[in-house]
């Protein structure tokens, strides 16, 4: 008993903490000092409560940094490597119990070379180790390179990554016209200073906020064929006796239970990984566009599956592997018999985890949200099993099997159906293909809805369905709910004559495309606003009228987005803010436009290494990440006309209309103290 719940633990803690952590980033720079020397700098830029311990540590302590250089009879090293005093703390490590001395903040290492010839490559790698006050980071070696030149002239502030060197001040300049240092935060203050909502607290309450939908996936998950009937026989497995106590079958059910949750909770490490190379890669996946169109066509294939047309399944030889592991007994064989349950569940299970793998994967989402959608998903399907293990009579209330399940995967076939609509959109949306505007798409989805209720009343079925004598109450109510559904879907063909678009439905926002996206009544910016969508065109207008700027940092395929353009911006004082005081700049960090020729460049990534622009939606997402330090979208900036000054603390996703239109108040106070 010992061994399984210190084997839980460890597994818990396993997956609970699986993150990729990367408190250092280092920077490469040279300096030429004369004809022939160089300074080569190496800079640790380290986040807080971390520290990168210092070259010279006694033996029995940790890692010390260490450089190591590739021979070259076109350079020599002259003396060693010097680290800077700044920043070095010389105390007692309570990791490794003994004083050390290790950097915070920062940490920089200069190397002085010579060369013995016009040009010299030096190559090279460094160790370090990185700890906080409770745990250390396994030694990390990073390569790194440079090109010198004995003709050449001082790099300055250009870095040096996998042999591409990148200007950042020269390559800002040009696509943007400004470079971070020319943007500062204004001192004023406004009258009421607005208290914004930190983005911990909106991103946990995001958070769990998927990780309820998860959940409630899991529960419709439980009401399918594929897993319902698997409650009554794997409880009664765990609980009979054979010839083991009761109190060891109860932990191995509940144990089953808990390896339910670890497998869906371990498919979302690798979205982690992804995740800490890139921060902008699970952006880049749910917007791309032939990716979109899978999911068109993946969902459609579950929808189709769930009528009852074919069945979907996994490789048998899958299934046949975890059964064997079974046979091994202890905790080991309840892991298998929890992977096997996922897996032969697959056809129902499936196209749910597939619903969250796409929801969760959005401009404004990421890995955590899928941690926490996956989190709630896998609590649902594991915690029955746990609870009828430890209270045997519940099995007694559950319903028994019979056509009511089929029923359940009909109408999860309809939603399927009109969630393939979703991703067609966004595919659309992001290439301005013109042909899923919110009259096709709301038509679409008036018909699917509009077959659910007809379902519901019997007068359409499918192949698996059993034959209805009498419709029982709850299918009644339930297809009432769906009629209502449908006549509300009709009521977003009403024009909204302020804006002349069509009402958006606030069910829907993030799901249709915006209601400016339009056959009859097209407008190119929400709510028929007057907006710039490039920053140095609205800068200059900006200036012209001397009037500040809102920075609209968003995306096509971005629901959050949506929601406030669609249900905060039109509030009467937030829309008399947006079009007579500021100028609306709207970058679209996933629009996928080529960028010209002569802007499509090799940038720094924020977090290390670089890439090359190649549209519009790279561009702006990495003026979000370069100029803010943050890549979620919506995200809101005030400015001054010129670009040049931050008025307030900017916002993200902030759906009371009495903090937005206080944020909104704030800049322009401090815009009218400015002037």
């Amino acid at each position: 008993m010992k061994k399984i719940i210190f084997l839980t633990i460890f597994l818990f803690t396993i997956v609970a903490s699986a993150q990729i952590l990367e408190p250092v980033k280092w920077e490469f720079e040279s300096h030429k000092i004369s004809e022939s020397e160089y300074e080569l700098i190496f800079t640790a830029n380290i986040d807080d409560h971390w520290a990168v311990y210092s070259q010279f540590v006694d033996d029995g302590g940790p890692i010390p940094t260490e450089f190591t250089f590739e021979e070259s009879e076109a350079f020599i090293l002259v003396d060693s490597v010097i680290e800077s005093d700044e920043n070095k703390v010389t105390k007692h490590d309570p990791v490794f119990d003994m004083i050390v001395s290790k950097f915070y903040i920062k940490a920089k290492f200069t190397q002085k070379i010579k060369l013995n010839s016009s040009n010299a490559t030096v190559k090279g790698s460094l160790v370090f180790m990185t700890c906080d006050d409770e745990k250390c980071l396994a030694p990390t070696d990073v390569p790194f390179e440079f090109n010198l030149s004995a003709s050449g002239t001082s790099l300055g502030q250009e870095t040096i990554i996998n042999d591409v060197a990148v200007n950042d001040e020269e390559t800002n300049k040009i696509l943007y016209g400004l470079s971070p240092s020319d943007i500062s935060k204004s001192d004023l203050k406004c009258e009421n200073e607005y208290t914004s909502i930190t983005s911990n607290v909106k991103a946990e309450k995001s958070l769990w906020n998927i990780f309820v939908l998860g959940f409630l996936g899991g529960l419709l998950a439980l009401l399918t064929p594929c897993v319902f009937p698997m409650i009554p026989l794997t409880v009664s497995f765990f609980t009979k006796n054979n010839g083991q106590k009761k109190s060891s079958g109860m932990s191995k059910a509940i144990l089953y239970g808990f390896f339910i949750l670890a497998v869906y909770l371990i498919l979302s490490i690798p979205f982690h990984l992804l995740d800490s190379v890139n921060p902008d890669i699970l952006n880049d996946i749910s917007t791309n566009v032939w990716l979109n169109v899978i999911f068109f066509l993946i969902f459609l294939i579950f929808a189709f599956s769930f009528f009852g047309y074919f069945e979907l399944t996994l490789p048998a030889s899958w299934t046949a592997k975890t059964s064997k592991g079974e046979n091994v007994g202890g905790v080991l064989g309840v892991f298998f018999m929890a992977l096997t349950l996922a897996l032969v569940s697959f056809s129902c299970t499936g196209p749910i985890l597939g619903s969250l793998l796409a929801g969760s994967l959005t401009a404004d989402g990421g890995a955590w949200q899928l941690t926490a959608g996956m989190g709630g998903f896998g609590l649902a399907l594991g915690l029955p099993f746990a609870l009828f293990a430890m209270f045997p009579n519940m099995l007694k209330s559950l319903p028994k099997s019979g056509g009511w399940l089929n029923t359940v995967k009909v109408v999860l076939g309809f939603l399927e159906l009109a969630l393939a609509l979703k991703f067609l959109s966004n595919a659309d949306l992001v290439k301005h293909w013109g042909i899923l505007k919110i009259e096709v798409f709301l038509g679409l989805w008036i018909i699917i809805f509009a077959g659910l209720a007809l379902y519901l009343f019997a007068k359409i079925k499918f192949p698996h369905d059993s034959p209805i004598k009498k419709l029982s109450f709850s299918r009644i109510a339930f297809g009432i709910l769906v009629a209502s559904f449908t006549l509300y879907l009709v009521s977003g063909f009403r024009v909204n004559k302020d804006t002349n678009t069509f009402t958006p439905l606030t069910l829907l926002s993030g799901l249709a495309p915006p209601v400016g996206y339009s056959f009859l009544f097209p407008n190119d910016c929400p709510n028929n606003l007057n907006c710039f969508k490039d920053l140095k065109t609205g800068i200059a207008y900006a200036q012209k009228v001397n009037k500040p700027i809102m920075l609209d940092f968003t995306g096509y395929a971005c629901v959050n987005c949506r929601k406030m353009e669609e249900h905060v911006w039109p509030d009467k004082t937030i829309d008399n803010y947006l079009r007579n005081d500021y100028v609306l700049i709207s970058l679209y960090v996933d629009d996928k436009k080529e960028l010209p020729p002569d802007q499509q460049i090799d940038v720094t990534r924020i977090n290390g290494g670089t890439r090359k622009l190649e549209n519009y939606g790279h561009k702006w997402a990495n003026f979000q990440t370069q100029f803010f330090q943050t890549n979620t979208q919506p995200f809101y900036v005030l400015l001054s006309p010129d670009g040049k000054q931050i008025l307030n603390q900017p916002v993200g996703y902030t759906p009371n209309e009495e903090d937005y239109a206080q944020f909104l108040q704030c800049g322009l106070e401090v815009f009218n103290q400015l002037k």
